[in-house]
């Protein structure tokens, strides 16, 4: 097991360069950047969806430059830096390191990441770590309870399912299983908008952030309800796609047990119902479940929650995420980029080690990584 362990982790080095390779050489070819956007800012064009963001952090470049050698800018490869001094667009591509090669940008940023030093962000001046420790507890309030509420719900309906397959109730449980399953999260995101917080039918629940203002000064039992009553809608949003999963994953799980030689056997003996279920098959059939925790609440914490999280105005990961890419903040987005990669990979080789811890039986070392 330790030779499997070590061989995976040196694995991860390799996947995460050839991430940050590809990643790099898309934002090369991507129009626009931190000088565009700087520029666009001083000349007043920056109406984008996060223009509220601040300047450049460097305090040089605060107020606007002097106008000088027109005819020279007028050629800058920058758009909107005609008029401009280039001594100034100079210093910009300094203060954000494009007066570099991109072998070179791109062999620094490997070299730091190595260190886990991720930088600053570009427009506000705190660095990458800080603001995902600041952004964390939003996604991961979002990941936990939409992984507990799906498990809580799906893993009992997926039993009940194999039980009775075939029955009335398997059939139309799967139609309203496969129908919330087909329908985008971010779609009845602004579905339940509308119907529940003062879209056009009824305000009953709030459209912004985990907590009511003063919420530090109620009382210890009103804010439960409080941070309960902002998260409902978001839960139900992000949750929805992932019943059908889960649940008929466990479903599939328990028929594959319930019709095996040693199942027959238990009620050969005089087991009852309830005992072979949860005497013989729930163990087995709960591997594959309960081995796929981490990864499960790992897609919930980072992945699911970005259009979520933008249309609810959750000020969490992936807002950040979001903002950060419509910046052009690339030590945020290559940041959170390797940050969420590693522990997509970490999480991976900790899912193969539950099933082993579970089942003993599951030899990793005897077969290929």
């Amino acid at each position: 097991m330790t030779a499997y362990i070590a061989r995976r982790i040196l694995l991860m080095i390799p996947t995460l360069l050839g991430i940050l390779f590809v990643s790099f050489v898309v934002v090369q070819f991507a129009p626009g950047g931190p000088v565009e956007r700087v520029l666009a800012q001083l000349s007043g064009a920056d109406t984008g969806g996060s223009s509220r963001v601040s300047g450049s952090s460097g305090g040089d470049f605060g107020s606007r430059p002097q106008v000088g050698a027109a005819a020279d800018a007028v050629n800058s490869k920058y758009r909107g830096a005609q008029g401009l001094d280039p001594d100034f667009i100079k210093k910009l591509e300094a203060q954000f390191g494009f007066d570099k090669p991109a072998h070179e940008r791109f062999l620094l940023m490997v070299w730091n990441f190595a260190r886990f030093d991720f930088g600053k962000s570009y427009f506000r001046d705190v660095s990458v770590i800080q603001l995902v420790k600041e952004k964390l507890p939003v996604s991961m309030s979002l990941g936990i309870w939409m992984t507990l509420l799906t498990y809580l719900i799906s893993i009992p309906l997926g039993i009940r399912k194999a039980v009775q397959d075939g029955t009335k109730f398997d059939t139309w449980t799967s139609g309203v299983i496969i129908i919330g399953f087909a329908i985008p999260g971010f779609l009845f995101a602004i579905l339940l908008i509308i119907l529940f917080a003062g879209g056009s039918f009824f305000n009953i629940f709030p459209l912004r952030g985990l907590t009511s203002d003063g919420w530090s000064q109620f009382p210890w039992y009103w804010k439960i309800i409080d941070y309960f009553w902002h998260l409902t809608l978001p839960l139900i949003s992000m949750a929805l796609g992932a019943f059908a999963t889960m649940t008929l994953l466990t479903k599939n799980s328990f028929l594959d047990e319930i019709r095996k030689q040693y199942v027959m056997t238990a009620r050969a003996k005089g087991c009852g119902e309830r005992q072979v279920l949860y005497g013989h098959i729930f163990r087995n059939a709960m591997l594959i479940v309960i081995a796929g925790f981490p990864s499960a609440f790992i897609g919930a914490f980072f992945s699911g929650s970005l259009l979520i999280e933008t249309i609810f105005s959750l000020d969490g990961l992936g807002l950040l995420g979001f903002e950060s890419v419509l910046n052009r903040d690339y030590p945020v987005v290559f940041g959170t980029l390797f940050i969420f990669s590693l522990v997509g990979l970490l999480i991976n080789l900790i899912s193969d080690l539950t099933y082993m811890w579970i089942d003993p039986r599951i030899d990793f070392e005897a077969r290929e990584v």
